[in-house]
C-alpha cells in the first residue's frame, strides 16, 4: 500500500480527487461517447471552481466534492489489470540469471554487449568470492 509521507497540497489533493472521479466514471459508462460526454461535465464543474482564491472556500469544494465522490461510488469499480487488486497485479515474473546460461549461442549472439558485460561481471563476482572465502577444495566440486 502507497501510504504518502509529509503534507500533501490542496492542489494535489484536488488533481488526486478529479482522477479518482474519472475513473469512477469509468466504471459507470461502459459506453466511451458516454463516458467521455459526463468527463466534460466533469472537468467543466472543476474547472469552473479553478480560480477560487479563498482557501476556506476551496477547501470546502474540496470536502464536498470528497463527499459527493464517496456517494455515487460504483459498487464494483474496474481495475486496471496491473493496478492494485487488479487481476495482474504484481505477477511480473523476474527470471533468475543462471536462465540466460541456458540460451542458445546464436541468441546470445543477438546481444553482444550485454553478454559481453555479463561474462566480465561473473568473472569479477567469483574473484570476490574466491577473494573472500578462499577458492573451493576439489574434492568438494565433484558429486
Amino acid at each position: 500500500m502507497n501510504i504518502p509521507s509529509g503534507i500533501v497540497t490542496h492542489t494535489r489533493q484536488v488533481c488526486s480527487l478529479y482522477k479518482r472521479a474519472l475513473r469512477n466514471l469509468e466504471s459507470w459508462y461502459d459506453r466511451r461517447e458516454i463516458y467521455r460526454y459526463r468527463a466534460l461535465l466533469l472537468r467543466k464543474r472543476f474547472d469552473d471552481n479553478r480560480n477560487v482564491k479563498d482557501m476556506a472556500v476551496a477547501a470546502c469544494l474540496l470536502e464536498e466534492g470528497e463527499k459527493e465522490l464517496f456517494n455515487t461510488m460504483h459498487y464494483q469499480p474496474l481495475k486496471k489489470a496491473n493496478s492494485p487488486g487488479g487481476c495482474a497485479f504484481e505477477r511480473e515474473v523476474e527470471l533468475p540469471d543462471w536462465v540466460f546460461d541456458y540460451w542458445h549461442p546464436l541468441e546470445k549472439a543477438q546481444y553482444p554487449e550485454f553478454f559481453a558485460k555479463r561474462e566480465e561481471r561473473k568473472n569479477q563476482f567469483v574473484a570476490w568470492w574466491e577473494n573472500q572465502y578462499g577458492k573451493p577444495d576439489p574434492k568438494d566440486l565433484h558429486h
